[in-house]
């Protein structure tokens, strides 16, 4: 296991080393959001009974920082290992594959979670918002941060630059995440959209999020864990294949 805590350590110190870039900037960029959207669209849009909507809106931003930091966490590692020649430090001692993924795994959880402490410290001005189901929040945090890590991994794995890294984020993860009902709530879109909104799996991870925190959600939140459970086991199995089978690793 010295392999793994190294690696663990590493990972930890890479993204800390530089913490006013990787942590304050994306909670200073969840406070502006949330100064913009709650002036823009308080009392204009509907959310729970109850509930305002810069409350509701405060997991979401949370939740929302949370998974994008998550997922550059670790693609960001692999692309600038692989550009500068240092992934052989890696890929030379004994570590296994399983080894590998929880490293950058953990790795990337544990950005996320300093990422979404910091947004509800600075967004404390606003209120506080109840936390009704503890648990749930925090399985629905470290599951959905576990999601966007491993598929941080696998586009850090796939890119050989920047612009290809770039793509899978602004293409990919940035319209799933804008998309899943961060700003609003999905009840109030058209049929259509709503329908849509059902197929995206980081819906599902914010809505649970913010079922821990007001006891109530858009779907039912057994169906939402069902649903990021389901998805993490798949993207961690594909992660960790491509890991075993070294590909665009070991050429």
């Amino acid at each position: 296991m010295y392999g793994f805590v190294t690696l663990f350590k590493k990972e930890i110190l890479r993204f800390w080393k530089v913490a006013f870039q990787t942590v304050a900037a994306p909670v200073l960029t969840a406070l502006l959001y949330l100064l913009v959207f709650s002036h823009a669209l308080s009392g204009r849009v509907d959310v729970y009974p109850g509930v305002s909507y810069v409350m509701f809106l405060i997991p979401g931003l949370m939740m929302m920082s949370m998974l994008q930091n998550a997922f550059s966490n670790s693609s960001s590692s692999l692309i600038q290992s692989k550009i500068t020649g240092n992934l052989v430090f890696i890929l030379l001692p004994p570590l296994s594959h399983m080894e590998i993924f929880s490293a950058y795994l953990l790795a990337s959880v544990v950005r996320g979670l300093l990422v979404g402490a910091g947004v509800w410290l600075v967004t404390l001005w606003a209120g506080f918002p109840p936390i009704a189901h503890p648990l749930w929040l925090l399985a629905f945090a470290v599951l959905g941060c576990g999601i966007l890590g491993a598929l941080g991994i696998i586009a850090g794995v796939w890119a050989d630059k920047f612009d290809q890294l770039a793509s899978f984020q602004n293409f990919i993860i940035m319209p799933l995440t804008f998309l899943s009902g961060v700003f609003y709530s999905v009840h109030s879109l058209p049929p259509f959209w709503f329908a849509v909104s059902h197929l995206n799996p980081v819906f599902y991870m914010i809505d649970g999020f913010r079922f821990g925190f007001f006891g109530h959600g858009d779907v039912d939140p057994s169906l939402s864990f069902a649903v990021v459970a389901t998805a993490f086991v798949l993207v961690s199995a594909i992660t960790l294949r491509l890991l075993q089978s070294g590909y665009k690793l070991r050429r």
